[in-house]
């Protein structure tokens, strides 16, 4: 966002059944190895509580029948004098356990030990990037490799950024002469906390063999804001 404008986000519950959820803002930085650490709101530095202090959202819990959407409004409002800059943070979407079901999973005596169940709680972060300012970066894609991991095969490649804002966007690996992509993945971040990250990419093992050998990788900007290419490179993938 520009800080002239706010947007909306769109919920929907797929599920069978009601389903309540809780939506508040956090606070994560970006590791070289392209994880997102959980920052505690005492350990935020100036730009990120001034992050938290400008996003505003409407509703914060919401109760949803199945197949059921609710919009979410995003509003921004920068106090006059902040510094040019980019600020984030990053909203967080959390199921809410239903009381019922909490309440069976209490734990029980079971003889003479003690039978818990555990219910795993869902949720899901998205980046709010607020820019002030005449902003700018670029990136340049680095190595590329594809490895075997612990969850099977995956597409590496080194991402660095270079500039006073994040860049966001999307990555296409295509084969030379050949129109259909092997490859395409959605929302690859490099933020300013780092300069530069490693991208990992899970692929199936019939693909991880099709991505060895010669490959353009292109990676652009989100569509929403134009689709420009920035950077693009002949890689050969061993």
């Amino acid at each position: 966002l520009d800080g002239s404008r706010g947007t909306e986000v769109v919920l929907n519950n797929i599920g069978a059944e009601p389903a309540t959820y809780r939506i508040s803002l956090e606070i994560k930085r970006m590791t070289a190895a392209g994880g997102l650490d959980e920052i505690a709101e005492d350990g935020a530095n100036v730009a990120e509580k001034t992050a938290l202090a400008m996003i505003a959202f409407s509703p914060r819990r919401v109760t949803l029948p199945p197949n059921q959407p609710q919009v979410i409004r995003v509003g921004v409002r920068v106090p006059e004098g902040t510094p040019p800059g980019e600020y984030r943070a990053h909203m967080l979407f959390r199921a809410v356990p239903d009381a019922a079901a909490a309440a069976s999973t209490e734990a029980k005596p079971a003889g003479e030990g003690v039978s818990i169940a555990l219910t795993p709680i869902y949720g899901i972060t998205i980046p709010v990037i607020v820019r002030v300012g005449n902003l700018g970066a670029e990136a340049v894609i680095g190595e590329v490799w594809v490895s075997e991991t612990q969850d099977g095969p995956a597409f590496n490649f080194d991402l660095s950024r270079t500039g006073n804002r994040s860049v966001y966007g999307d990555v296409e690996v295509t084969r030379p002469g050949v129109a259909e992509p092997l490859l395409v993945a959605r929302g690859i971040a490099v933020y300013p906390e780092v300069g530069a990250r490693q991208v990992s990419l899970r692929v199936p093992p019939e693909l991880a063999a099709k991505l060895k050998g010669p490959v353009r990788i292109r990676y652009t900007e989100d569509r929403e804001i134009g689709g420009g290419t920035i950077d693009e490179a002949e890689r050969v993938v061993k």
